[in-house]
């Protein structure tokens, strides 16, 4: 019996050491049940969009895209300051950034969709509304090389094949290099899912775009825009 308890208290003192490890050095990854590190990775699972207004106003405060995303990493989740209800939640973070002091962050969620848009010092999270014009400079995806989802229908192969594209994985390298979200073709109170647009550009020229909805963490395309000379049954 005695035996027993002393082995009991090295395991209980290894234990806490690890704990103590875990907290100090894996930080969100290794404690993602926390409820602060649970938001984040809710953040880093979608595509983190700056619009082109808020991306001014970063440029014009010194934040850049890194620091976005590193707030992610060690930034301080303010709940009380937080809108988690209803179908936008949007979460306020703060962090210390260096040389710039305290940043706040305001990061969107909007009901079913794969989109966290990301407003920088935008004062109350009441002001926090979905964008509805203009394009999303798409900052962020998740670490998923396969995450695009195409229907398996006789009209999405035919354009998927006429746009030069042999599958998924090609398309979703390409929106990665040229893609941005348009607000304006974007849909985030259609039920029962959000329908986002993404556009592919070539250099200022639009060239196609793409409807998909957010479906068990996949980007599922469920319509593609192209040009009209493009005959597909």
């Amino acid at each position: 019996m005695e035996s027993f308890l002393k082995r009991l208290k090295y395991y209980g003192i290894g234990f806490s050491i690890g704990l103590v490890f875990v907290f100090i050095f894996f930080q969100n990854r290794g404690c993602s049940w926390l409820p602060s590190n649970r938001v984040k990775n809710a953040f880093l699972d979608r595509l983190i969009v700056v619009s082109d207004g808020q991306l001014k106003l970063l440029k014009a405060s010194g934040v850049s895209e890194d620091d976005i995303i590193q707030v992610l990493n060690d930034g301080d989740v303010d709940f009380g300051e937080s809108d988690t209800e209803g179908d936008l939640k949007v979460y306020k973070l703060s962090k210390n950034l260096e040389g710039k002091g305290v940043v706040n962050f305001f990061f969107s969620l909007p009901n079913e969709s794969f989109i966290s848009e990301v407003y920088v010092s935008a004062g109350r999270v009441t002001d926090i509304k979905n964008s509805t014009k203009g394009f999303g400079n798409i900052i962020h995806y998740p670490n998923d090389d396969h995450m695009l989802f195409l229907d398996s229908s006789e009209i999405m192969n035919c354009r998927i094949k006429a746009l030069g594209f042999k599958d998924a994985d090609a398309l979703f390298k390409v929106i990665k290099k040229e893609g941005k979200i348009d607000f304006s073709k974007t849909n985030f109170s259609k039920k029962p899912k959000a329908i986002q647009h993404i556009t592919i550009f070539e250099g200022q020229r639009q060239k196609f775009g793409l409807k998909a909805i957010w479906y068990k963490n996949k980007i599922n395309v469920i319509a593609i825009e192209s040009d009209s000379t493009i005959q597909c049954p």
